[in-house]
């Protein structure tokens, strides 16, 4: 069992993992520099090579997440937006690589309406630019990969389902640097069921036949504000939302996923995860685990922790209508791309010759069919 909790960043870099000692986390996460913001911060070599050192030698602190700039947006048609994006991705790229950090988690970003297919190719052109061009990792340190973070589904948001986080995959032809962090809200209101070991079995099966469990490298560990497919992303404490406690319990508790790095994202009191959720997420993961070796009652400690869990794994348990399921996009030979401003393309159709009435009738016939 590895659960951790996104912390606070600082200029030292060091007191990240400070943060996650104080309140019990094994893993942590950080931002590199503002999320909201495009100017960078500056690491000198020697405040990285000591994170490095630290974290190394840390005798509870597992792994350490960096997470890419919220701004970043890969799928914008504008060209300054689409630069700038690149240049972000690139820089909290070289700072994670410095850090030794286990992998740099990305929103990809929104295609703003124009849809999935238009944007597959500039998308991976910024995923190997930033990949090539970011300052390599320092000798002895493993390489750290981009982790495409799946998206709850809002507007034209990329990678809502593991399909499209597939395709991203294979347009960079299948690089090893590419990865993905699976976020349980995002994935709940994206539509998807692992609220019951059969649920989460499926889900199973379905990661690994598009991007491969072998890319899996965390997951962010939140309950949800927001119902079943409802396409939006609204973190909430553990047992305060939608999924609850038991629907919770039959993802985090697999064989296959149990042990890798659940970072909380989760709102604690206001400031983010403290002891106390990192303890309730711990005893979800054993809860978890006992689904699998063949627990038939839940813990008892758990109704006594939670009390608005059993009125929230009601919710969960209850028979409802799934989403429904969203056409993988074609395989098609993605188009190269060579961002410009362009005036809106306009509705009307290209101007075509006249058309002779027989074959009009022609495709009446065949309307009809």
């Amino acid at each position: 069992m590895n659960v951790g909790a996104h912390v606070r960043g600082g200029g030292k870099l060091i007191p990240s993992l400070e943060a996650g000692v104080e309140i019990g986390a094994t893993s942590i996460q950080i931002f590199t520099q503002s999320p909201r913001m495009w100017k960078p911060s500056q690491y000198a070599p020697e405040v990285l090579a000591a994170y490095r050192e630290a974290q190394a030698t840390h005798p509870t602190i597992t792994d350490t997440f960096c997470h890419a700039t919220y701004l970043i947006n890969l799928a914008s048609a504008n060209l300054e937006l689409y630069e700038k994006s690149v240049e972000c991705l690139t820089h909290n790229l070289s700072v994670a690589r410095g850090m030794g950090s286990s992998g740099l988690v990305l929103h990809v970003g929104s295609h703003m309406g124009a849809g999935f297919d238009e944007v597959v190719r500039q998308i991976a052109d910024a995923f190997e630019r930033a990949l090539e061009e970011a300052d390599s990792a320092p000798e002895g340190t493993p390489d750290c990969p981009i982790l495409i973070e799946n998206a709850a589904g809002s507007g034209g948001t990329v990678g809502r389902s593991l399909e499209e986080i597939e395709f991203l995959i294979d347009a960079c032809s299948g690089d090893d640097r590419l990865g993905l962090c699976i976020d349980t809200q995002h994935l709940w209101a994206s539509g998807v069921d692992y609220s019951t070991v059969e649920g989460t079995e499926k889900l199973i099966k379905d990661i690994d036949k598009t991007v491969g469990m072998d890319r899996l490298r965390c997951f962010h560990f939140n309950d949800s504000k927001i119902e079943l497919g409802g396409n939006r992303d609204r973190h909430a404490n553990i047992g305060e939302g939608t999924i609850g406690v038991k629907g919770l319990a039959p993802l985090v508790g697999h064989p296959k996923i149990r042990n890798l790095p659940l970072l909380l994202e989760v709102p604690g009191s206001g400031e983010g995860p403290r002891a106390e959720d990192i303890v309730t997420a711990q005893k979800v993961v054993t809860a978890g685990i006992r689904l699998y070796d063949g627990a038939k009652k839940w813990p008892p400690a758990m109704k006594t922790t939670l009390p608005k869990m059993a009125a929230l794994s009601k919710k969960v348990t209850a028979p409802r209508k799934s989403a429904p399921k969203k056409s993988a996009p074609k395989k098609a030979a993605p188009k190269k791309f060579a961002p410009k401003k362009a005036a809106p393309k306009k509705s009307a159709p290209k101007k075509a010759a006249p058309k002779k009435s027989a074959p009009k009738k022609v495709a009446k016939k065949k309307a009809k069919r």
